[in-house]
């Protein structure tokens, strides 16, 4: 049985949401342990309106989780989550092994992870705006100045 690290994303109820933040974003980390996993990173991600209303719902609390667990309990995660009404949809994918410190820091809040450091070094400057008919690479036909 293989231990694998696999980040979900939640749609929850934000009605209930709003009425007991606590409660219901504990559900999450609570059913993964009782399932035997490791919830690695679990937090809020965003509110916002829904791109087609979920059982009448057209708002949605989004949270997303990295945990490892046995792939063998997936479908009894996946169970459990189908008939808990706080959840109006999730989806779950594999995380590349590769990739897991970078998520789950990422997930953290922790930025150099994510930026190579010769990006992170360099300073960021704004593009100036460069008048039209101005400059070394001018091609326009207009050379009548020149002559």
């Amino acid at each position: 049985m293989a231990t694998n690290v696999y980040e979900t994303m939640f749609i929850l109820d934000s009605n209930r949401y709003a009425r007991d933040p606590g409660g219901v974003s504990g559900q999450i980390p609570e059913l993964i342990e009782k399932l035997g996993g490791e919830v690695l990173v679990s937090r809020l991600w965003n509110e916002q309106k829904l791109a087609y209303p979920i059982d009448g719902h057209r708002k949605g609390t989004y949270w997303l989780a990295y945990f490892k667990l046995e792939s063998t309990k997936l479908v009894e995660m996946n169970r459990a989550l189908q008939i808990n009404e706080t959840v109006l949809r999730n989806l779950t994918i594999k995380v590349e092994p590769r990739l897991v410190d970078a998520l789950v820091s990422h997930a953290k809040g922790a930025k150099s992870m994510i930026r190579p450091p010769e990006a992170a070094a360099a300073p960021t400057t704004a593009a100036k705006p460069v008048p039209v008919g101005v400059g070394a690479d001018d091609d326009s036909e207009d050379d009548s100045s020149d002559e």
